[in-house]
C-alpha cells in the first residue's frame, strides 16, 4: 500500500495534493491517455493550430495554413507581374522586356492572383453584403474585383481606358494575405480547449464481467457497469466506489490543493486520478451526463459569449468601404456630367481601388505579430488577438488562488514542542517518521528539516495507517505523526497550551500534524500553501495602475482570509464550488466591470473563457491554457504587468496606424476623385498607388517602434 493515504488533515489543507508538477497531468504508464501521446503539456495533443479552421467571424471556415499557402504562391506569381507591367516600368524608368506573349504575362497571371489568391476575400466579402455587415473582406473584394475588370478592359482596348492595374491587384492580393496570415496566426481556437478536456479521459477502460475483465472503449460503458481502475489510471466516468479506497488527485476539476480519500459509497468524477490503491467503480454517469461533459459545455458557451467583439481594423474597414461608394458614386455622376464618360470611368475606378488602402490590411496583424513577438520574449504567450486589446480596458484581475498566488505546495510554516522537547527536536523526529514517504506533505516536513540543517535520526518499520497518519521506530520508540483521527484513535487530548495554538493555526486555514511518542504528545507541526513572493509585487502593480484584484478559491474563509490580508487583495470569493468559478466571473461583469481571470486549472476554464481576458498560468492544465487567450510561460503572476503595459501600447499603436490609413485615403480619394481637378491637380492611378505603398512603409515602421516598449522581466521558467 502506496503512503499517500497516510494522512488526514483537519481543515482545508493547501498544497496536500499536488504541488507545480501536480498541475500538470501527473499519469502513469497505466494511464492509457498518457500511454497513447495525447497529453501535451503545451497543448492538446498532436492538433495543429495551423489547420485550425475557424467557425465564425470573417474567418469562417479558412485556416491559417490557407492563408499562408496561397500568400507565398500568390507572392511568387507577383514578382513577374509586376516587372512586366509597363505603368510600375514606367514609373521606375524601366522598360519591361519585349518577346512574343510578353504582353499577355499581367493579364494571365494577375488572373490566377485574382481568382486563387483573391478567392478569400471575394467570398468574405460576398457573405458581408449578404449579412449587410461590410467589413474588410468587403471593401477588399470591390477593391480587387473593380482593378480585375478594369485592367481586362484595357488590355483587351475595350472603352479606350488606361486602367492598368494588374500590379496593383497582384500586391494588394499578396499583402492583403500576408495581413490576414498575420493576424489568424495570433488567433487562439476555440477547439483546442474541448480538444484537451476530452484527452482528460483515458481511451479504454477495465469492465468487470462474472468471468473476470475486459477492456472497452470508453464509449461503450453504461450505466451499472462495474469498472476497476488502478493506481495511476483516470477515472473513465463518473461513479461510486464499490470496492477498496484510494485517495483521487481531483485537482484538474476542482482545483483543490490536496488528495482526497475515496472510500465505499463516495462519489469519483471521470478524469481524475487514484494516486496509489485499485478501486472497483460502480458507474453512475457517462458521456454528456459526466460532470467533466458539463465542463466542456461551459467552456464552448463562455467562448461564445466572448467572441462577439469586432476587431477594430474592421470598424475602419466598414467605414471605408461606405465612404469609398460614395465618393465612387459621386466621382462618376460629377465626371459624366462635367467630362467624359471615358474619364468618369477612369476616375471612379482609381477612386474604388485606392479606397483599399494596403496599410489598413496591415495596420493591426503587424502590431499584433510584433506585440506577440514582445510578449513571448517577457514570458507572455498571446493566443489570441482579442485579449491583446482588451486587456487595457480591464477592470479587475481574478487571480485563482492555488498554484497562481500561492505556489500550490504545502510548505512548513511554525511548529510547537511541549515541555522537555525543542522545536529543533521535534521537527527532526517528525522528519524522521516522514522520510521514507513521497506524500506532499511528508516531502515539506523533511525538506523544512533538512533547511534548517537539523540531524535527522534514521527510522525503521514504517507503516501508514489509512486515514489516520504515520508511524516509525526511532530508535526503540514509537514516533506516530497524523491529525486528529490519531488522536483519536489514541485515546489522547491535546494540552490546553498546545490547542491554543493549533486552534490559531487551523483559525488560519493551516494543515496540522502532531508528533505523538507512544502515548504523549511531543508537539504539532503546521504546514500551508506557501504564497508565491512575486504575488505581493504584482497585486501591488496591478493597484498602482488602477486596477482592482480581487481572489476566488475552493478554500474555506479563513484561509482565504489569510492570503487576502498578507497580499492586501481587494476582494475575496472563498468557497466557491467548481461550476460556480464562472458565475462570480459573470457576477463581477454584472457590475459593469471588465475582468481578466487568471488561473491554471480545469474547473478555471470556464471562467477563463467568459471572462474579458482569460490568462492562463504555464504550469497549469492543457485546458486551462487552450482556454484562456493568454498563456503565461511560467509562474510569475507579475508577467501579467507586461500584458496590460503590452496591451496599452500596443492598442496606441493601432490607433495611430489606422488614423494614418484612413487619414491618407481621406484625403488622397478626393484627390483621385478630382476635386481639385480645376486647379490642375489630378491624382494619377499611377501615383495613387505609389502612395498606398508609401502609406504602407509608414504603417510598417511605426509598427516596429513597439520593440521600444519595455515590460516586466521574463518571468522564472
Amino acid at each position: 500500500m502506496d503512503d499517500h493515504t497516510h494522512h488526514h488533515h483537519p481543515g482545508p489543507v493547501q498544497g496536500a495534493g499536488h504541488g507545480i508538477a501536480g498541475r500538470k497531468h501527473q499519469v502513469t504508464a497505466t494511464d492509457p491517455a498518457s500511454a497513447s501521446g495525447r497529453h501535451d503539456h503545451h497543448g492538446a495533443g498532436d492538433r495543429d493550430d495551423e489547420h485550425v479552421v475557424h467557425s465564425h467571424g470573417k474567418h469562417a471556415g479558412h485556416s491559417t495554413a490557407m492563408f499562408k499557402d496561397r500568400f507565398w504562391l500568390t507572392l511568387a506569381l507577383s514578382v513577374p507581374v509586376v516587372y512586366f507591367s509597363p505603368m510600375f516600368g514606367h514609373l521606375l524608368g524601366y522598360m519591361p522586356p519585349q518577346f512574343p506573349g510578353s504582353a499577355w504575362i499581367p493579364p494571365v497571371l494577375g488572373t490566377v492572383i485574382f481568382l486563387y489568391g483573391g478567392q478569400p476575400f471575394l467570398k468574405g466579402g460576398l457573405d458581408e453584403l449578404k449579412a449587410r455587415a461590410p467589413g474588410m473582406m468587403l471593401l477588399i473584394g470591390m477593391a480587387i474585383s473593380v482593378a480585375f475588370v478594369a485592367s481586362w478592359a484595357t488590355t483587351l482596348g475595350i472603352g479606350n481606358f488606361d486602367l492598368d492595374f494588374w500590379w496593383e491587384l497582384a500586391l494588394l492580393v499578396a499583402i492583403m494575405l500576408l495581413g490576414h496570415w498575420l493576424e489568424m496566426r495570433a488567433l487562439g481556437s476555440a477547439q483546442g480547449a474541448l480538444d484537451a478536456l476530452a484527452a482528460l479521459l483515458p481511451d479504454e477502460a477495465e469492465r468487470i464481467t462474472a468471468t473476470g475483465t475486459e477492456t472497452v472503449s470508453v464509449s461503450e460503458l453504461r450505466t451499472g457497469d462495474t469498472v476497476l481502475v488502478r493506481s495511476g489510471a483516470r477515472m473513465p466516468a463518473d461513479g461510486t466506489i464499490a470496492d477498496g479506497q484510494a485517495e483521487f488527485d481531483e485537482s484538474m476539476i476542482t482545483g483543490e490543493s490536496k488528495t482526497v480519500l475515496r472510500a465505499p459509497g463516495d462519489s469519483v468524477v471521470a478524469g481524475t486520478v487514484a494516486t496509489d490503491n485499485t478501486v472497483r467503480v460502480k458507474v453512475t454517469a457517462v458521456g454528456e451526463d459526466t460532470a467533466l461533459a458539463g465542463i466542456q459545455r461551459l467552456v464552448a458557451e463562455a467562448q461564445a459569449s466572448s467572441s462577439k467583439a469586432q476587431a477594430l481594423a474592421d470598424r475602419a474597414a466598414a467605414f471605408l468601404f461606405y465612404f469609398a461608394t460614395a465618393a465612387g458614386a459621386l466621382t462618376f455622376i460629377a465626371w459624366t456630367l462635367l467630362g467624359s464618360v471615358p474619364d468618369a470611368v477612369t476616375r471612379t475606378v482609381t477612386v474604388l481601388v485606392i479606397a483599399c488602402p494596403h496599410a489598413l490590411g496591415l495596420a493591426i496583424p503587424l502590431v499584433i505579430a510584433i506585440s506577440t513577438e514582445q510578449a513571448a520574449r517577457a514570458g507572455v504567450l498571446i493566443k489570441n488577438r482579442m485579449a491583446l486589446e482588451r486587456m487595457r480596458t480591464i477592470d479587475v484581475v481574478l487571480f485563482d488562488k492555488t498554484g497562481t498566488l500561492t505556489k500550490g505546495e504545502p510548505e512548513l510554516k511554525d511548529a510547537a514542542a511541549l515541555d522537555g522537547v525543542s522545536r529543533e527536536e521535534l521537527l527532526a523526529l517528525a522528519a524522521a517518521v516522514e522520510s521514507d514517504s513521497e506524500h506532499p506533505v511528508a516531502a515539506a516536513i523533511v525538506r523544512a528539516a533538512r533547511n534548517k540543517g537539523l540531524e535527522v535520526p534514521r527510522a525503521t518499520g514504517f507503516t501508514s495507517m489509512m486515514g489516520r497518519g504515520v508511524r516509525a521506530m526511532i530508535e526503540g520508540r514509537t514516533i506516530q505523526v497524523g491529525g486528529p483521527a490519531l488522536l483519536r484513535e489514541l485515546g489522547i487530548t491535546e494540552p490546553e497550551s498546545l490547542a491554543d495554538t493549533t486552534r490559531a493555526w487551523m483559525n488560519r486555514g493551516a494543515a496540522v500534524l502532531h508528533v505523538v511518542d507512544g502515548g504523549r504528545i511531543l508537539g504539532a507541526v503546521s504546514l500551508e500553501d506557501a504564497i508565491r513572493p512575486e504575488s505581493r509585487q504584482a497585486v501591488a502593480a496591478l493597484q498602482a495602475r488602477g486596477i482592482k484584484v480581487a481572489m476566488i478559491t475552493g478554500d474555506a474563509q479563513q484561509v482565504a482570509r489569510t492570503v487576502a490580508s498578507e497580499l492586501k487583495i481587494d476582494e475575496v470569493f472563498a468557497e466557491v464550488l467548481p461550476a460556480d468559478k464562472d458565475k462570480k466571473v459573470a457576477e463581477l461583469q454584472g457590475r459593469g466591470l471588465k475582468v481578466a481571470m487568471v488561473g491554471d486549472g480545469v474547473n478555471d476554464s470556464p471562467a477563463l473563457a467568459r471572462s474579458e481576458v482569460g490568462i492562463a498560468i504555464g504550469a497549469g492544465t492543457d485546458v486551462a491554457m487552450e482556454s484562456a487567450g493568454v498563456v503565461l510561460a511560467g509562474n510569475d503572476p507579475r508577467a501579467v504587468l507586461s500584458m496590460v503595459d503590452l496591451s496599452r501600447a500596443s492598442y496606441a499603436k493601432m490607433w495611430q496606424n489606422l488614423i494614418w490609413a484612413t487619414g491618407y485615403n481621406i484625403i488622397a480619394v478626393p484627390l483621385a476623385a478630382g476635386v481639385l481637378a480645376f486647379a490642375g491637380v489630378v491624382l494619377s492611378p499611377a501615383a495613387g498607388a505609389v502612395l498606398m505603398s508609401v502609406s504602407t512603409i509608414v504603417v510598417a515602421l511605426n509598427a516596429q517602434l513597439l520593440r521600444r516598449v519595455k515590460l516586466n522581466p521574463s518571468p522564472a521558467r
